[in-house]
């Protein structure tokens, strides 16, 4: 790695090394895979079908590649213990798992529709050499998910919306529990809440990604109420079919799921009520940015 690419740092080698070549001779055949998102909080779950290939005719820089059968996409984060969150999170993008017995409790999860088989969970997290250093900021993340998942389940999480909106300068009308109005927010700018934007807010916190006809009952909804603006709300995430439909929605509608949703909460909140803070107590922690 060092004469190939002219590597200073003994220590990049290693890493790029240690990674390269478990795809190549170390991953087996019906090996699993697992896959963070990086457009959404979920987790994609495959299996190894292929040996190592290499084509140099392939677009750059796909020369090297495994086959590999993608049976469970878009699994939701909040699903897993947080342990096995902890482990996925590595910052080395191939590392084999081992902490836990977390490969057999994910096979577990699968067999039982991806919800967490109820088993005593191992004290003491092991060490291990291959897992990697963990991604403090995405642990950081998933244990604010976890506590926001938990406070605000259901009709809640409403109320967290409209208080980010009213932190963002938003007047607002939240629907009463039970309502069955098509919408869960109003949300419109300056004091009286008579100028635009004027935005229509649909609030899910099911355990499954949010569906095409959701999307499309909140555009309908939109006209029923002169809306500019629609705001979509899935803390599971949303299907492939809604996201393919963002291009064309793009200057009507807006998709958050569960990420968006931590992004506007610590953007706005400073700006946030005291009885939000008092449910979601947060402190800033400087560390330091270096990759040495």
């Amino acid at each position: 790695m060092v004469k190939k690419y002219d590597l200073e740092k003994e220590k990049t080698a290693i890493n790029w090394a240690s990674q390269i070549y478990p795809i190549a001779h170390r991953m087996l055949i019906g090996d699993w895979v697992v896959l963070p998102s990086m457009l959404n909080r979920t987790i994609h779950f495959g299996k190894i079908t292929g040996n190592y290939q290499y084509n140099p005719n392939l677009e750059n820089p796909y020369f090297h590649y495994r086959d590999v059968e993608w049976f469970s996409l878009d699994v939701p984060r909040d699903r897993f213990e947080q342990d096995i969150l902890y482990s996925m999170g590595a910052f080395m993008t191939v590392c084999k798992i081992h902490k836990n017995n977390a490969e057999e409790r994910i096979k577990e999860m699968y067999k039982n529709n991806w919800q967490v088989a109820h088993k005593p969970i191992p004290e003491r997290i092991e060490d291990t050499e291959d897992e990697g250093i963990p991604d403090f900021e995405e642990y950081i993340e998933d244990r604010i998910s976890e506590h926001i998942i938990r406070k605000f389940k259901g009709h809640k999480m409403e109320m967290l919306i409209e208080e980010i909106l009213k932190a963002k300068g938003f007047t607002t009308y939240r629907s009463p529990e039970g309502s069955n109005q098509g919408v869960d927010i109003l949300a419109a700018a300056n004091t009286l809440g008579f100028s635009p934007p004027k935005i229509c807010v649909q609030v899910k916190t099911t355990d499954s990604p949010v569906d095409r006809p959701t999307m499309d009952q909140l555009i309908g909804t939109m006209s029923n109420f002169n809306a500019d603006y629609g705001l979509l709300i899935s803390w599971s995430g949303f299907e492939n079919s809604v996201m393919k439909e963002i291009p064309k929605q793009f200057f009507r509608v807006r998709l958050w799921d569960s990420a968006k949703i931590i992004e506007q909460l610590l953007e706005n909140y400073d700006a946030l009520s005291d009885d939000i803070k008092a449910e979601i107590p947060l402190k800033k922690v400087w560390m330091l940015n270096s990759e040495d």
